[in-house]
């Protein structure tokens, strides 16, 4: 940041005109000439709130201020939206949300802005809670206490931080750490601050707290606290849920890098085993993603060609060669064909015909080569329950994948790679991917994979979470190809 940073003051205003002027001539004298501008947003107010900013504006020993009356209330979370998006637009380095109300002191700023401005956080929150008794002298109720602090610490056990107060709507955030995650898809209501805390964690920014004194006077109060606490709740559990893949909760940023499947018994692993049967082999793996499966082929001796539509950082490190290209449109001519092994590894649910691109993975394979191919099964238990209790919808990952264009059961797939003129070598089902949810190998859950395991060979088709079938082609494409060449 530079030496001189372009600070911004986002005054989000209600029904403020009473307290909107006195919060503002607050603002500290020696502190002004230091803001770059001050934008002060009436939410559709129901009184005069723009005009006493107006008034406060037109004034010669205040900063430049910019006051705008939305036309209609847009919310707690959608004021702020608002405030940062014109941040951003303006090319500000900081901006400090206050509150209209007076109930955060604006004789804070500078310490507010000192972390960020000396770059030590990309965030600073003022903290009622970090002092001891300070909440309680500055007015705030019991219950309100005792909510704060009830709330923050399930926050904090579910998140793993140690925030000392997660409520307080005191806050200053760089600009560029605004840039970096996706606000504008929170909420419009109060629990839009617990959502953004959660994304600067998840984008793993730095927030810094300052303490902060406690004031509560005549202000009217509109946040409606049950709810509230089961908003922020709701939204702690829903990152933890799509953190493991569950959900598509558009304010929860997502990855680019398809996860590898590590652990025993996922299908990536049971790739794995199936490669060490083989001699050193030219390979070629689509929807080889950042190349971690790569990785290890290429530790066993294997010569391995990546293709992806997207190129995740570092995926040239652990590929011998790589293809940038969309498989829809088939595989790249360029690529070459004589490949004795083709890995498929969860890619042909995601692609719009699956039957052609695997008649074009027998086009590139050598006579008599083969194919691993896994695919997540539909008819496992828990899409099936999805189904059956009408609440289907899409996960992030898993046999939901919200980019799955294409659902097999065992005999769908069968049909399809028969079809697609293959012959099956070998079929096997996964179990659960416990892996992903938590160690697996903790002991209540090795128990639970010994009787998934146990379920998994009684009845593969309901239990087995993928498929992973070994391919090779027909005996008479195998002649047909060794002729023509």
């Amino acid at each position: 940041m530079a030496d001189a940073p372009r600070i911004g003051i986002l005054v989000v205003a209600y029904n403020a005109a009473t307290t909107l002027q006195a919060t503002l001539d607050r603002i500290p004298v020696e502190f002004r000439d230091q803001i770059t501008e001050v934008l002060v947003l009436d939410d559709a107010s129901h009184d005069d709130t723009h005009l006493h900013g107006l008034s406060w504006a037109q004034r010669e020993d205040t900063p430049h201020t910019i006051v705008i009356r939305h036309s209609k209330n847009l919310g707690y979370g959608g004021n702020q939206k608002a405030g940062y998006q014109l941040a951003i637009e303006h090319g500000l380095d900081i901006v400090v949300m206050l509150h209209g109300d007076g109930q955060y002191a604006p004789e804070m700023l500078p310490q507010m802005v000192e972390p960020l401005v000396k770059g030590q956080a990309d965030a600073v929150f003022g903290s009622r809670m970090m002092e001891p008794g300070a909440a309680k002298k500055g007015g705030m109720p019991f219950y309100k206490r005792v909510g704060n602090r009830i709330l923050t610490r399930v926050e904090n056990g579910m998140l793993g931080t140690g925030l000392t107060e997660f409520h307080s709507g005191y806050r200053a955030y760089s600009v560029a750490a605004l840039k970096d995650i996706p606000f504008t898809e929170n909420t419009d209501d109060f629990d839009f601050d617990t959502q953004i805390i959660i994304q600067l964690l998840h984008a793993k920014k730095h927030i810094a707290e300052i303490p902060i004194p406690t004031y509560y006077g005549d202000e009217i109060c509109y946040v409606n606290g049950m709810k509230y606490a089961k908003d922020v709740v709701k939204d702690v559990v829903e990152y933890k849920l799509s953190s493991k893949g569950f959900g598509t909760s558009a304010w929860i940023p997502s990855v680019d890098e398809y996860a590898f499947k590590d652990g025993d018994g996922t299908s990536h692993a049971v790739i794995l085993e199936m490669m060490a049967q083989m001699e050193p082999a030219k390979v070629l793996d689509i929807g080889c993603s950042g190349g971690r499966l790569a990785e290890f082929m290429r530790a066993a001796g294997h010569h391995v060609t990546g293709v992806d539509y997207l190129e995740v950082p570092g995926v040239r490190d652990r590929v011998d060669v790589f293809y940038q290209a969309d498989l829809t449109n088939g595989i790249p001519p360029e690529i070459g064909v004589g490949f004795d092994v083709v890995i498929a590894g969860d890619i042909i649910e995601h692609l719009p015909r699956p039957t052609e691109t695997m008649r074009e993975i027998r086009r590139v394979l050598r006579p008599g080569g083969q194919v691993l191919l896994s695919v997540p099964n539909f008819g496992h238990w828990y899409p099936r329950a999805r189904v059956l209790s009408g609440m289907f919808g899409y996960d992030r990952r898993g046999i939901l994948d919200n980019t799955h264009l294409r659902f097999f059961t065992r005999a769908s797939l069968r049909r399809l790679v028969r079809k697609a003129g293959f012959d099956l070598l070998d079929e096997r089902a996964t179990g659960l991917p416990l892996g992903v949810v938590t160690d697996a190998d903790k002991t209540p859950l090795k128990m639970v994979r010994a009787i998934d395991k146990g379920l998994v060979r009684m009845r593969p088709t309901f239990f087995g979470y993928q498929w992973i079938l070994r391919l090779t082609p027909h005996a008479e494409e195998a002649v047909l190809v060794t002729t023509t060449n």
